[in-house]
């Protein structure tokens, strides 16, 4: 058992975790062969940036849920528990978003209440502060003290976590685009996104001592103190989640603010320009045809 206990490493089966993936992988292939067809009577049920996405979206998913990743941030590093924390709510949620098609959307939830409640709770300002209250309390030391020594409560937290990522994302990249911000106010809400995290983030990168107990054990992986890993951790949650939004917030900036700069620019034919408007060698000798040539004066002796 000690040998077990000092060795982090150690192979540990998730089956949980892999029915649930399948669960995920099986009820997409699934809608998009089945249901798919039906709906979209012209063309494929998903795109090939959809497909792609789902993809990267479940990889990540089982990546962030399974072992050595989950067995790591559950008894050994809080900083591997903020990276898996990071997967789960800043990097994840989206691509799934991207994967999910309008049809796929509006067959799920339908157009009764569940869409209701859905559209009220994808609002920026609820979503945003449901959120970050959620971070907030799973960053309580009493809560992941008993959250990573209780696998119900644990697996509930990253349920509730994921949950909520969705919503937060949905006026970014949601397949309603009735429910998208423009992009001014898509990037002032991922800003206020990555300032938020900043709070516990410095709280974790200052203090003194072990912050969580269940973390301060004899077996150090990669030799990592407890001060050094709750610094890591904070690392991570302010700098990764701020370096992602920015990242996004300068894409979302250069692509609304150059829309139509590289046409304008372009010394290229614009292919709805009229032929009458393009100044042409015969134009020119028609123009100095038509002005009659200068007379010169005439000498008065």
């Amino acid at each position: 058992m000690i040998s077990q206990i000092a060795n982090p490493w150690r192979f540990q089966p998730h089956p949980e975790v892999w029915l649930l993936v399948v669960s995920v992988l099986f009820s997409y292939i699934y809608a998009v062969r089945v249901l798919g067809p039906a709906v979209v009577k012209n063309g494929p049920a998903i795109t090939t940036k959809q497909r792609n996405a789902f993809i990267a979206g479940v990889l990540l998913l089982w990546l962030a849920s399974d072992w050595p990743v989950h067995d790591i941030a559950e008894e050994y590093l809080y900083s591997m528990h903020m990276f898996q924390h990071m997967v789960l709510s800043y990097f994840m949620p989206p691509l799934i978003l991207l994967a999910i098609p309008k049809w796929m959307f509006d067959a799920v939830l339908g157009a009764g209440l569940v869409r209701k409640t859905f559209n009220w709770l994808a609002k920026p300002v609820i979503a945003g502060v449901l959120f970050n209250a959620i971070v907030m309390i799973t960053h309580i030391p009493q809560i992941v003290n008993r959250s990573v020594s209780n696998p119900p409560l644990h697996y509930f937290i990253h349920v509730l976590l994921i949950v909520m990522a969705l919503l937060v994302w949905v006026p970014i990249c949601g397949p309603d685009r009735k429910l998208h911000l423009q992009s001014g106010g898509k990037m002032i809400y991922l800003f206020l996104m990555s300032v938020v995290p900043t709070v516990p983030a410095a709280w974790l990168t200052f203090a003194e001592g072990a912050v969580y107990k269940h973390y301060d054990t004899a077996v150090r992986v990669w030799g990592l103190s407890v001060t050094t890993d709750q610094q890591i951790a904070g690392a991570i949650m302010k700098t990764g989640g701020a370096i992602f939004l920015w990242s996004i917030v300068v894409f979302l900036f250069f692509k609304r603010f150059s829309a139509g700069f590289s046409a304008e620019q372009s010394y290229r034919k614009n292919s709805e320009t009229s032929t009458e408007d393009v100044l042409t060698f015969k134009d020119v000798t028609d123009a100095f045809g038509r002005v009659p040539p200068a007379q010169e004066p005439q000498s008065k002796i």
